[in-house]
């Protein structure tokens, strides 16, 4: 099953139901009123929800619409929490190595995660809105999921059962800011802008046998003003996201909605890129001592997608252009 949200008036737009192909949808708003109510009401909404879908598949539905990315909210627009996982081992080395840090004792046995700020989550072509160009504007694709209520001390095979939906995600970093917050020992909190989601939210089984062991097993294909800048791939991911969820929830209880990304893709072979400058810039400065790529100005686009087999885009894509917000106004 394919759900998305409409952008309305209202915060949480209006949840739809997207066709297996993302050209039609249809309005689900008399099973579940917007995203999340369906989480928190999964066990009632879910069948309901599927029945449209396939019906919507076999084109009975006299309500449906033609499906735009351009006119969605985040699939869940806001969230309890939103906690962010450095799942792809690659890219810390990378940032060790390049930076001369001391490895993390034991960042192989326990994920590294951090909290965000999931209050008002970016559509999938809303802009990244910056106060400052020297903040070092940087993307990082990552996969992520939204999961149903998970009680405190739960099992990793418990987790797993309990992923509601996969998303595809741009986590925006400001990597200026990021080494002071760092140093405090505190979790990023300037470092960090609102994360952009592409359109469409998928089921599990909507992957198929590409959801394997908590990952998504697939690359994800990234390109700055239109260039290629790396195709990573899902599958590298050392824990999978059950075992993030797990881990978080040895000390709470995880409410319905509550949001995990992968962290920044990374893979070691180098041929596959990367989905953030950081990263490439680690690399430069490994191999000449200095970081070479600049991070993002004015008017550059940023995109991101996953397709499958065919070619057909899985999540819809993402497409972000840099603008410097006008703080006349705001003072």
């Amino acid at each position: 099953m394919k759900l998305a949200s409409l952008k309305t008036d209202h915060p949480d737009g209006k949840l739809v139901i997207v066709s297996h192909d993302q050209a039609n949808c249809v309005d689900a708003i008399d099973i579940a009123t917007n995203m999340q109510f369906a989480l928190e009401n999964w066990s009632s909404c879910s069948e309901a929800l599927t029945a449209r879908y396939l019906s919507l598949n076999d084109g009975l539905e006299k309500n449906a619409v033609a499906f735009t990315g351009q006119s969605t909210f985040a699939p869940l627009p806001r969230s309890w929490q939103w906690l962010d996982g450095s799942l792809f081992l690659n890219h810390g080395h990378l940032m060790q190595q390049a930076f001369h840090l001391d490895p993390i004792a034991d960042a192989d046995k326990f994920p590294l995660v951090y909290q965000g700020a999931g209050d008002s989550f970016l559509g999938a072509k809303d802009n990244i809105e910056v106060a400052d160009l020297k903040h070092g504007i940087d993307f990082e694709g990552e996969f992520g999921v939204i999961v149903d209520a998970i009680p405190m001390g739960s099992s990793a095979a418990y987790a797993l059962s309990r992923i509601r939906l996969v998303v595809l995600l741009n986590d925006i970093s400001y990597r200026a800011l990021g080494p002071r917050e760092m140093k405090t020992g505190f979790g990023f909190v300037q470092a960090k802008g609102a994360t952009a989601f592409a359109p469409v939210a998928l089921t599990p089984d909507e992957l198929g046998e590409h959801w394997k062991n908590g990952r998504v097993c697939l690359p994800l294909q990234v390109k700055r003003n239109g260039q290629f800048f790396g195709e990573p791939h899902g599958q590298e991911m050392h824990f999978g996201f059950h075992e993030l969820i797990a881990h978080v929830a040895q000390t709470r209880p995880i409410k319905a909605g509550t949001v995990f990304g992968s962290g920044t893709v990374s893979n070691a072979d180098p041929s596959k890129g990367q989905a953030c400058i950081s990263e490439l810039r680690a690399k430069e400065m490994i191999q000449h001592g200095v970081g070479q790529t600049p991070f993002m100005q004015q008017d550059e686009v940023v995109s991101m997608n996953v397709t499958d087999a065919n070619g057909q885009s899985l999540f819809g894509s993402i497409e972000q252009h840099v603008t410097v917000s006008d703080t006349s106004e705001k003072l």
